[in-house]
């Protein structure tokens, strides 16, 4: 009995052990296929997290947006270009269009093109004048128009030459061109205070104009609006006309303020400046510097009717003087006045998401010289034309001098090398 009862105590161990020899290798088991079922399921875990990743980012990928943008200076109208404009027709109006026939392959290039329009287009019912109170054929705007232009500054010197019928009369001709902007001289306050935003591929942007002064001729009270003054002939020693300066200047910030955030670029077209002198004014300088402050992206000046320097202020683009576009002014030895600059950049925008960057870069700036023969065939030539020796023989030499003019503040200032 004894015996017997060994044995089945020992077969009752060699079962357990077995039993739980099964058990362990059943829990070895279970745990291998819960660690391959864990780490496949991370896996998928990942790959989706990953894919959910890449399509987020693809929702909020970066757009880029690009537009250009060509200046041009004072287009100022004596008579002897009116006069030479109506033999272009025979005597039966006034035909301006073969005096930019050669910059007009360069302007229509571009996707904005702005000029100044020195004298006032009130037209012929008004009766025609020339210096010193201007008023021109509103064919002019028409030979711009034609050209490419598109962004036209209306605030001069010469605004109120012929008084308020002519501003009236201009503001309706450019009222009249929708693809326009025309900016700086308006028909009532509302017009003035009007945002008025355009839009080049994807880009938005305006324009504010201001002049120094309308060569005393005062404007009616009541009707500021006619023109945008912004004195800069003002003793800044005397405290009441640096008080008479600074207000002025609130008038422009709040321009500014009124627009700043409604578009992506803020041009300012600056009628400043001491004629016939190439160096900026303390007053160019300092408007320039408060412009800058305020966030104005580029600052293009006129009225000095010559070149002035191209340079930067920070972030800020500013052309102190673009000179003449066309003009009958006597041409000296330097040929000053019937050299102007044309000067293009590019802005680009970039958005990725919220993020939103405004950038002028691009900068380019080519010489124009304007031709006429016993003040007759008035033509405005690029110095890159082919054909710059037969209009200006000594181009070479005014290309060296006025190159130096805008390289002055920025010795990286590219310049349009003169046809060779």
């Amino acid at each position: 009995m004894v015996k017997r009862s060994k044995r089945r105590r020992k077969r009752r161990l060699k079962v357990k052990n077995i039993i739980i020899a099964v058990v362990i290798l059943l829990l070895v088991i279970v745990g291998a296929v819960f660690l391959v079922w864990k780490f496949v399921l991370n896996k998928d875990i990942d790959a989706n997290l990953k894919d959910s990743g890449s399509k987020k980012n693809a929702e909020v990928k970066e757009e880029v947006y690009k537009t250009s943008v060509i200046t041009a200076g004072d287009n100022l109208i004596h008579s002897s270009i009116y006069k030479d404009a109506n033999e272009n027709t025979g005597g039966n109006g006034y035909d301006f269009k073969p005096m930019y026939e050669l910059i007009k392959p360069i302007v229509s290039n571009y996707d904005i093109a702005y000029y100044n329009q020195e004298t006032i287009l009130g037209g012929t019912l008004l009766g025609l004048s020339d210096y010193p109170t201007f008023n021109s054929p509103q064919e002019v705007g028409d030979a711009m128009i034609d050209a490419g232009f598109n962004l036209v500054s209306l605030a001069t010197n010469h605004t109120i030459d012929s008084g308020e019928d002519a501003v009236l009369a201009s503001r309706e001709y450019w009222n009249s061109k929708k693809d326009v902007l025309a900016v700086g001289s308006y028909s009532s306050m509302d017009e003035r205070n009007e945002v008025q935003v355009r839009e080049s591929n994807g880009i938005s942007y305006t324009l504010l104009n201001y002049t120094y002064g309308t060569n005393g001729i005062p404007v009616p009270s009541g009707k500021e609006y006619l023109v945008n003054v912004w004195p800069t002939d003002l003793d800044l020693n005397n405290p009441d006309t640096d008080n008479e300066y600074q207000a002025y200047k609130k008038t422009v910030e709040e321009d500014i303020k009124r627009v700043r955030d409604k578009v992506d670029v803020l041009m300012v077209a600056m009628h400043w400046g001491v004629e016939y002198t190439d160096e900026p004014t303390e007053y160019e300088k300092d408007m320039a510097e408060f412009l800058a402050s305020q966030g104005v992206d580029v600052i293009i000046g006129t009225h000095p009717h010559v070149i002035q320097p191209v340079t930067w202020i920070d972030d800020t683009l500013v052309i102190y003087s673009l000179g003449n576009l066309i003009s009958a002014q006597y041409q000296d030895e330097n040929y000053n006045k019937m050299v102007g600059l044309m000067t293009s950049f590019d802005i680009t925008k970039t958005e990725h998401g919220d993020d939103v960057s405004v950038k002028v870069d691009n900068v380019n700036n080519e010489l124009i010289y304007t031709y006429y023969k016993s003040y007759r065939s008035f033509k405005v030539v690029p110095f890159s034309n082919e054909n710059i020796v037969n209009y200006l023989p000594d181009y070479k030499n005014v290309y060296d001098t006025y190159v130096g003019v805008v390289k002055k503040y920025d010795q990286n200032m590219p310049v349009v090398l003169a046809y060779e």
